[in-house]
């Protein structure tokens, strides 16, 4: 009889949540105030969204609060990674306080310390207000000083409840896909303003964070920034080269000013336009950021990469591997990404490897042993429905992640400082430009009743969580 795997067991005081965002499952987006984002403006812009969604309503988070807080503790999540809307508190970015905002947040946060909860706020998840856009949005230097008005009034609102803050999620989504490709709002094709809002968002971190330092008490703050490990497909010079190049483009671009370090020399079209003198990066701006280091750092990791330098694509195909040019990830780069067409994937299309996520664990661990790490996105995309009884069952998400997790597990044994793990996501929701067709969460939400109901991996995390361990699995 085969035996069950060893529980890998996780440190005492880790912490395990769930995470959402506020675009994604709030909804009420013309209510009490809340001034319209660039996520509305996009998604109610035509082909823009798939099947037209738009987050109008989304999840009705607003208005189920108490039903979903008293999901989380059913749960028993001890974390909650939310955002907040910025046009909720601020309809146009600055200036007038919207009150009943802030009210909102003041009834998520004390409904979540009651059920002993521990709130982890994101300051920006992607949804600038398309008041701050008309006026040059990320591109303009004058919404890095409106994001540390923003912080000053959320520190003063809610410091004296919360102590751990997230300031900017995912940098490198908003950057590419927002402005290299136009993918995701506000929908721009133009390298140029791409490489200036990276540099800004940078620059609003640093402000942001300043601004909490300054307001709230013993603030402990990091930043949440997408990664993956990234293989060369083929062991060869060009392609282990290629995979160091994307890399830098996806992480190190952002982590080594972040840290203390400059700009990475080698992404076309990009490193040109951060160089001094190039109108860009202002004298003192690196410093400006160096200051503001993460007292910790956010690792959002879905799934791995593996690319290959342009002249050995023919020879990946040859060797069963599938790859186009022109990929979100590679515009103007010199590389490639490419998967194995028979490897099993996510309805978004990502590969399932969970040892990508314990080597990027490792790698960061090892590039920056002082720096704690949280997982603060990791999850899975289905197609779920209701079944005949009325149940959601996800098998295929439980297997994903009991591997994410014991890879995290092993992770801390080799030695990473990974103090939590915040599953995404709490709720089905608004998946940004794939509107409602993937599901992520692990409450099932019947969109045209706004019904919850939890799904067999709600059960099996809440076993995760009560444990404090999960089986090693087949990684």
């Amino acid at each position: 009889m085969e035996q069950p795997p060893t529980p890998l067991p996780f440190p005492a005081d880790f912490a395990w949540g769930v995470s959402t965002a506020a675009y994604q499952i709030e909804g009420a987006a013309a209510e009490d105030g809340r001034g319209p984002s660039i996520w509305d403006t996009f998604s109610h812009t035509p082909g823009r969204v798939r099947h037209g969604d738009t987050g109008d309503v989304a999840t009705d988070h607003y208005h189920r609060l108490d039903e979903d807080l008293d999901l989380l503790a059913d749960l028993g999540a001890q974390v909650y990674r939310f955002s907040f809307s910025w046009s909720r508190v601020l309809p146009t970015g600055r200036g007038d306080v919207n009150e009943k905002g802030l009210e909102f947040y003041d009834r998520l946060i004390d409904g979540l310390l009651t059920r002993g909860i521990r709130p982890i706020p994101t300051l920006y998840h992607w949804d600038l207000p398309q008041a701050l856009e008309e006026e040059g949005g990320w591109e303009s230097r004058s919404t890095v000083d409106a994001f540390a008005e923003y912080a000053t009034l959320m520190g003063a609102r809610y410091g004296d409840r919360v102590s751990m803050w997230t300031t900017i999620n995912e940098p490198w989504v908003l950057t590419y896909l927002g402005y290299a490709i136009g993918a995701h709002a506000p929908g721009k094709s133009d390298t140029t303003a791409a490489a200036r809002v990276h540099h800004n968002i940078l620059l609003a971190h640093a402000a942001g964070a300043a601004a909490l330092r300054a307001t709230v008490t013993d603030a402990s703050i990091g930043i949440a920034l997408n990664m993956s490990e990234i293989y060369p497909a083929l062991d060869t010079p060009a392609s282990t080269e290629a995979a160091g190049i994307a890399f830098d483009q996806l992480v190190t671009s952002y982590l080594s000013p972040l840290t203390g370090g400059a700009y990475p020399t080698n992404l076309m079209g990009y490193s040109a336009l951060w160089a001094e003198g190039a109108g860009i990066v202002a004298p003192g701006d690196l410093a400006a950021i160096a200051a503001e280091r993460p007292d910790w750092l956010s690792i959002n990791e879905y799934h791995p990469r593996y690319v290959v330098a342009p002249e050995d694509l023919s020879t990946a195909r040859l060797e069963g591997w599938v790859g186009e040019p022109g990929t979100p990830f590679t515009i103007g780069q010199p590389f490639i990404d490419v998967t194995r067409g028979s490897a099993p994937k996510t309805v978004m299309g990502w590969i399932i490897e969970p040892h990508g996520l314990r080597d990027i664990l490792v790698r960061i661990s090892r590039q920056h042993p002082d720096l704690p790490l949280y997982i603060s996105e990791n999850g899975y995309a289905g197609a779920d429905f209701l079944d005949q009884s009325g149940a959601a069952k996800d098998p295929e998400r439980i297997e994903y992640l009991r591997g994410h997790i014991a890879a995290a597990g092993q992770a801390i044994a080799d030695g990473v400082d990974l103090r939590g793990y915040f599953l995404w996501s709490f709720l089905d929701n608004f998946e940004w430009a794939e509107g409602y067709l993937p599901r992520f969460g692990i409450v099932y939400v019947d969109y045209p009743t706004g019904l919850r109901t939890p799904k067999s991996s709600f059960d099996w995390y809440r076993g995760v969580i009560a444990s404090k361990a999960v089986g090693r699995g087949d990684n």
